[in-house]
């Protein structure tokens, strides 16, 4: 296990990048020399300021699916902190993770702008190697869509994390769209639709992933301030569908969330599952006819996001609105990503539906 900072900050846009910028914005020169304004994330809504730490882990016993070697993953853990002084706020995206998803964001999700956005320039709001709250608190694991890199669902667990709960963002190499560890920038193998052995492997390799994961949450240097009797586990699309087997196949794990994933890969296996489950879905989302179909039958309680996209469940619910205010997406792309709808309402009932979900089911513990 090894602690990972991030580089420092450096300017990922060029000169007249900055300057297309600032007039896309509505910016002034000098700001957009920090970065686009617009692009900014909600700050989270509990009375708790957010710590954050990134680690690497390898695993020497599981050979990598996706390339010859062991596998390894990076994670962020957010927790309630004591103090956020003197503890920067840390970027969404490291500058080389930046550059590489300023490559694939138009291939990962057809509208993305290919230029104009200075993507490590966004700020999350959760703070370097802050110092944690006493107490043990009830953890959460989390694993993103398919493609997508862990950061780019950070306003979610920087929420949950505020309210008194750890929450471990797990990227998985291979699969992510890019992923910065040790050795460099690692980015996705998976470019265009994946065949169904291709999804196959990686819901297995999530699956493994947090299995793993849960192997070595006792041996972080964040495990202090962890209850590892209380876990819940939540993830979207691809990683619902994880999120939910996993929750199926582990007893260490109590609850879960599945936010608009399918749960058709193990019939057996969903048909045992009898663990409290949160399922999420929105009306925009076009493979609702299979989705519904892999949900049946299925205890779970169910809420429907209306004039809402797949991509609500994650960064994309604050990103693309404001990128179309810029003039960098079209109302068609942003339809297709995360719905015509107000967003930030949409937002605003995923937060409180997983919020009171795991209150219920995980109980925050008391300050010790």
């Amino acid at each position: 296990m090894t602690p990972h900072s991030a580089p420092s900050r450096r300017t990922v846009a060029k000169g007249a990048l900055l300057g297309a910028a600032a007039v896309l914005f509505g910016a002034s020169a000098a700001g957009a020399a920090e970065g686009p304004a617009a692009l900014r994330l909600p700050a989270p809504t509990g009375p708790h300021p957010v710590g954050l730490r990134t680690f690497h882990l390898t695993d020497p016993g599981r050979d990598d699916p996706w390339q010859p070697g062991p596998r390894e993953l990076m994670i962020s853990v957010l927790y309630p902190a004591r103090t956020v002084r003197g503890c920067p706020r840390v970027p969404q995206l490291t500058p080389d993770e930046a550059d590489a998803f300023s490559e694939l964001a138009p291939y990962m999700h057809p509208g993305l702008p290919a230029a104009g956005v200075d993507w490590g320039a966004v700020l999350t709001h959760g703070h370097r190697d802050a110092p944690p709250l006493p107490g043990r608190r009830p953890v959460l694991l989390y694993t993103p869509g398919g493609g997508d890199s862990r950061t780019l669902s950070t306003t979610l667990a920087e929420d949950l994390a505020s309210h008194g709960r750890v929450v471990v963002l797990v990227d998985h190499p291979g699969d992510a769209s890019q992923v910065e560890l040790p050795s460099g920038v690692r980015r996705t193998v998976l470019m265009g639709p994946p065949d169904p052995a291709t999804v196959r492997t990686m819901i297995d390799t999530r699956v493994a992933d947090l299995r793993f994961l849960l192997d070595r949450l006792g041996d972080l240097p964040l495990a202090p301030v962890m209850d590892l009797r209380r876990i819940g586990v939540y993830g979207h699309s691809a990683g619902g569908t994880a999120a939910v087997h996993a929750l199926a196949s582990d007893d260490r794990i109590a609850a879960g969330v599945n936010l608009e994933g399918y749960l058709d890969f193990d019939p057996e296996l969903m048909a045992r599952l009898d663990r409290p489950l949160l399922m999420f879905r929105t009306d925009g989302f076009e493979e609702s006819a299979r989705l519904e179909r892999s949900w049946a039958g299925i205890p779970a309680r169910r809420v429907l996001l209306p004039d809402a996209n797949h991509w609500i469940f994650s960064d994309y619910a604050h990103l693309v609105p404001r990128l179309q205010a810029a003039g960098l997406v079209t109302a068609g792309v942003r339809a297709a990503l995360v719905g015509a709808g107000d967003t930030g309402a949409a937002t605003a009932v995923v937060r409180h539906g997983l919020r009171s979900f795991f209150a219920r089911r995980l109980p925050a513990a008391a300050r010790r």
